[in-house]
């Protein structure tokens, strides 16, 4: 049996092995999900939330995909301020969608944005940004053998751009990518504190919205452990 075909055996011993160990569960899933989290990463296949996390079924709501971005596009010019909220317009309808559906209607107690070591969407950008030639003029080849409208040019230019403001061009890639990884998680924590969705929570008269957090991690694919970067973010007091 192919690697890929063992997949189907893999999902019925599954299958049969949860309804052993918990009769009904499958039954009771299919009626609906009360997810506490919605976990915002990375899409590499080392990263398995609900493994890592040792969580069931039903547990938390994923989205995921290259270098975990959130939902704004950055706009860097001469005289961008990173901190300015102008400088975020919104760009990802997709993400969007999912956090509109996780707050307001999951009603999901967390919003973690989880980052992890030796990414390969970040080591991209890290190299694009420490290139002799950085910043380029005219378009930005995160990806210098793609053209500039490929999707991964596309998906990683704002990542690529930050990279750029964190003083890191003569750093070693082995401290600077530590470095690129935390940064993007910091900043998409305070993408997703900006957006409508979890202002509009953190002001609801609503508990279960209001209640709503938002945190940001990073995994260690070396040994397993989520690191707590400590910016957790809630409603003003």
């Amino acid at each position: 049996m192919s690697g890929f075909n063992a997949l189907f055996s893999a999902n019925a011993q599954w299958a049969n092995d949860v309804d052993d160990a918990q009769p009904g569960f499958f039954q009771q899933s299919a009626k609906g999900q009360t997810p506490h989290t919605l976990w915002i990463g990375c899409a590499d296949s080392r990263v398995p939330e609900s493994v890592l996390l040792g969580a069931r079924p039903g547990d938390i709501f994923v989205h995921r995909n290259i270098a975990k971005f959130v939902l704004f596009k950055f706009s860097f010019d001469s005289d961008s301020d990173l901190s300015e909220s102008s400088q975020f317009p919104l760009n990802d309808v997709n993400s969007e969608a999912v956090l509109e559906y996780a707050v307001n209607h999951l009603h999901v107690r967390n919003v973690v944005v989880v980052g992890h070591t030796e990414c390969g969407g970040a080591a991209a950008c890290l190299n694009a940004a420490q290139r002799p030639t950085f910043p380029e003029d005219g378009q930005l080849l995160t990806i210098p053998s793609l053209p500039y409208t490929a999707p991964l040019n596309q998906w990683l230019e704002p990542l690529t751009k930050l990279v750029g403001t964190l003083g890191l061009t003569t750093t070693p890639k082995d401290e600077a990518l530590p470095v690129v990884v935390e940064e993007n998680v910091k900043l998409q924590v305070e993408n997703l504190c900006k957006t409508a969705t979890i202002q509009d929570a953190w002001a609801s008269s609503e508990e279960k919205k209001r209640n709503v957090r938002v945190h940001g991690w990073v995994y260690n694919l070396s040994n397993g452990l989520l690191k707590d970067l400590e910016i957790t973010r809630g409603p003003a007091a």
